[in-house]
């Protein structure tokens, strides 16, 4: 199957680099990214390195399937080409930053602030580091202005670390960094062969050693979440994870076939085990899926369902492991992407261009799209109501409005793509309002028995339960 993959740009014309700027000022602006050529490119890049980590079924000569070979953490490490091992060099030398700075010992509240300490050392260095340990090819592109290759990739790397004003890390970080690397793509920095070894190479020899090197930055300095939605979130900090390594335990696919959407690699774990921590510390040092819930039970305590409902959630989806990773592509796009607490931080130049793209179709308007913070809101006085204002920026809670201020029954944080059947009463009417339909409503303990405090009450600030933009009808 011809997979569409992230185009590389011609070495032999000089391109014109630009330093990347701010485009997202407000929320109605996350509307005309979605319809940018470095949304586009983001998206090619995801779904490209997304199809490599599925496990690849050999045939014989015979045509018949031989094996099916999985890719797991560590299994790569003497086949990394050269531009991976040069990059891994310069994750080396950022962890060894650390080494240099001491988290500070004097009290705080949130965020040590030994971390600026950290980002100014890392700033300083930071063409001195891309100079050692870019690609040469990247390195080296022709460029027809005075802005070199290194200007453009500096941006995204230095955002990919954290935020040293806020102390804090989240998932625009992370987009920071699949763009630097997808920037040395398209500039010809790696091995663009038809195999699929050089994204696989990426995802394991970059993509997860620059988490460890997060999770030692967040443990060591105690970053806090950038735009998380808390409870209601997926993750506090990272998302690749788990969309990555939930492809590692699909079915094994040959070059043929399309990316599948369900089934399972026959000797892959039930992601029901991601309950129990045994079978996590078994699993963290071979799949980054579980390598990201390893370290939720590094930094948390008290029963799974309660601190990651929504992971919770996803651990009774009985349709395999592709089927997760599939709901996961989507809210990738919706909870990431669309967002605009998360993406207002993204930096556009000419590698990722805030240029429409000319193949995209303009996206539906949805209930969140019309929530997205403004300068000013809409309509901020509804009859009968307090003033609403306009949605924070510094959260990621979507649907706020008038949603935040009825009396429905708080049903929790629905799984995106576990749905359940619908319950009604066998003595209610039609009309009655026992008649719920509780498709939304999340896996719940067996001992768990939610209190009537779980309600979001009349004139609160309470934000609705998060729901996948994908849980519609059957989940399809």
């Amino acid at each position: 199957m011809d997979v569409p993959r992230l185009s590389i740009l011609e070495d032999q014309t000089a391109h014109s680099f630009i330093d990347p700027i701010k485009h997202i000022n407000e929320g109605h602006h996350v509307q005309r990214f979605l319809v940018s050529q470095a949304y586009r490119d983001i998206m090619l890049f995801v779904m490209q390195l997304n199809r490599a980590m599925f496990p690849y079924r050999s045939s014989g000569l015979d045509g018949q399937d031989r094996h099916a070979q999985s890719w797991q953490l560590g299994s790569l490490c003497d086949s990394f080409s050269e531009p991976i091992r040069r990059l891994q060099g310069l994750l080396v030398e950022l962890h060894a930053i650390i080494d240099e700075v001491p988290p500070d010992p004097g009290p705080r509240r949130f965020g040590n602030i030994a971390f600026r300490k950290w980002y100014e050392l890392v700033e300083s260095r930071s063409f001195s580091l891309l100079q050692r340990h870019l690609p040469k090819k990247a390195l080296s592109f022709k460029a027809s202005s005075s802005v070199s290759a290194d200007v453009e990739l500096r941006s995204y790397l230095l955002a990919a670390f954290g935020s040293a004003q806020r102390l804090d890390y989240g998932t625009g970080h992370e987009l920071s960094f699949l763009a630097f690397v997808a920037c040395i793509w398209k500039l010809g920095g790696f091995d663009a062969s038809l195999n699929g070894k050089e994204e696989r190479g990426i995802v394991l020899g970059l993509l997860e050693p620059y988490l460890r090197l997060v999770r030692r930055l967040i443990k060591t300095y105690t970053l806090e979440p950038a735009g998380s939605h808390g409870v209601w979130g997926l993750d506090d900090h990272s998302f690749l994870p788990y969309l990555f390594g939930s492809a590692q335990y699909g079915p094994a696919i040959s070059e043929a076939d399309q990316t599948p959407t369900e089934g399972s690699l026959r000797d892959a774990p039930d992601p029901a085990d991601v309950t129990k921590p045994v079978a996590v510390e078994r699993e963290r040092t071979k799949n980054m899926y579980f390598s990201a819930i390893g370290f939720i039970y590094d930094v948390k305590r008290g029963p799974f369902w309660e601190h990651s409902p929504m992971l919770y959630d996803i651990s009774g989806v009985r349709a395999g492991w592709a089927k997760i990773n599939k709901g996961m592509i989507k809210m990738y796009m919706a909870e990431v992407l669309s967002k605009f607490p998360i993406v207002q931080h993204f930096y556009f130049g000419s590698l990722f261009s805030w240029d429409k793209d000319p193949d995209a179709v303009p996206p539906p308007t949805t209930a969140h799209a019309s929530t997205q913070p403004r300068t000013q809101p809409a309509n901020p006085v509804s009859q009968g109501s307090p003033a609403l204002g306009p949605p924070r920026d510094d959260i990621g809670v979507p649907d706020r409005g008038k949603t935040a201020m009825t009396s429905t029954p708080f049903v929790g944080t629905a799984a995106p793509w576990a749905r359940q059947p619908t319950v009604t009463s066998p003595t209610a009417s039609p009309s009655s309002t026992e008649n719920r339909n509780i498709s939304n409503t999340p896996r719940v303990p067996p001992s768990f028995n939610p209190t009537p405090l779980a309600r979001t009450q009349e004139g609160t600030d309470m934000p609705p339960p998060t729901r996948a933009p994908w849980a519609k009808g059957s989940g399809k």
